[in-house]
């Protein structure tokens, strides 16, 4: 075994409050996960957020004139979302549930 092997995981630890671990633990065990992996997952799934909000888009001037030209163009209705907006709210009269 090399003495110098590189780590593949790496320990993080921190202290909560007895009743963020009793959340954490309740969720995770409602998902069928430990506490590691559901904190692993909640933590990664957060910084894939926060690092895509801050992602730089680069383009040609070019494909900018043609993305300006699109969001400046008269917007196309989608049928479906047309139809999902006119169906009343399971709080309104008339709601009809779909099965």
């Amino acid at each position: 075994m090399a003495a110098n092997a590189e780590r593949k995981e790496h320990p993080i630890s921190m202290r909560l409050p007895e009743a963020d671990i009793a959340m954490i633990d309740r969720a995770a065990g409602l998902r069928g996960r430990s506490r590691t992996d559901f904190v692993r997952e909640a933590a990664v799934r957060a910084a894939e957020d926060v690092l895509m909000e801050n992602r730089l888009i680069r383009m040609s001037p070019e494909g900018f004139a043609d993305f300006m030209a699109a969001l400046s163009g008269p917007a196309t209705a989608v049928p479906e979302m047309v139809d999902c907006a006119k169906r009343p709210a399971p709080w309104e009269p008339g709601y009809v549930a779909k099965r």
